[in-house]
């Protein structure tokens, strides 16, 4: 069978547990080098190992996105350990409270747009300088439901998610003609009493993410870009 990333790497933020970590993995299965990106260190290394035990490659980067100076190391990893980076999945987030406005922090909304938007935003335009130099790369984010319709999660976690698809579409515009594509998926979500009263589809698991994720960023999609699949 042909591996879909082959000859590729991969970093992949948030790659210590769920989405993340089903990403890393299932792309290092379909050949990509991984960089899995994490602020766990203990549970990147296990990510890490498992993967290396079932025959793929991928190594560690603890870093907190949230920080420019680990986002470069990130990106420096990927350099020095393989040589160059063909993919960048950003997918570190995080939910709150559900909280609406009339009882939001200053705190918690600075905390959830900072790691939800901002934290894309620098490792995309880390990313960017060795992909405008390359003439090519893959950006995926990591969206949500709740960017993209009205929902019942917090205001802090809409407003943030609602940023990522502004700055995936404005990305894959702003790029598109130097072979850079920047799509996003819209992972959905749901409860057992909206399940059932609604007819609501449970929340995928990460592995149907990630197989939308490995559609997004092997070369089957190469004319897909500016979107945002919803999952």
């Amino acid at each position: 069978m042909v591996e879909q990333l082959a000859n590729k790497v991969a970093i992949v933020t948030g790659a210590g547990s769920g989405k993340g970590q089903a990403i890393a993995e299932l792309f290092a299965h379909e050949g990509a080098k991984v960089v899995a990106a994490d602020s766990n260190a203990e549970r990147l290394d296990q990510v890490v190992s498992k993967i290396k035990d079932a025959g793929g490659e991928a190594v560690a980067a603890v870093a907190d996105v949230t920080k420019e100076s680990d986002v470069e190391d990130m990106v420096q990893t990927a350099v020095k350990q393989y040589g160059h980076l063909d993919i960048l999945v950003n997918n570190a987030g995080m939910l709150d409270k559900l909280a609406p406005v009339g009882t939001l922090t200053n705190e918690l909304w600075d905390q959830v747009m900072t790691v939800n938007t901002t934290s894309v935003m620098i490792a995309t335009r880390e990313a960017l300088k060795l992909f405008t130099e390359q003439k090519h790369g893959v950006i995926l984010n990591i969206a949500a439901v709740e960017g993209t319709s009205d929902n019942r999660a917090s205001a802090a976690v809409a407003a943030s998610k609602h940023a990522v698809v502004g700055l995936t579409k404005n990305t894959a515009y702003m790029y598109q003609n130097v072979g850079i594509r920047t799509n996003a998926i819209a992972p959905g979500s749901g409860d057992a009493e909206d399940e059932e009263s609604l007819n609501i589809p449970v929340a995928p698991n990460g592995n149907e993410i990630a197989q939308t994720a490995l559609f997004l960023c092997s070369d089957i999609s190469s004319y897909v870009n500016g979107v945002v699949v919803p999952v």
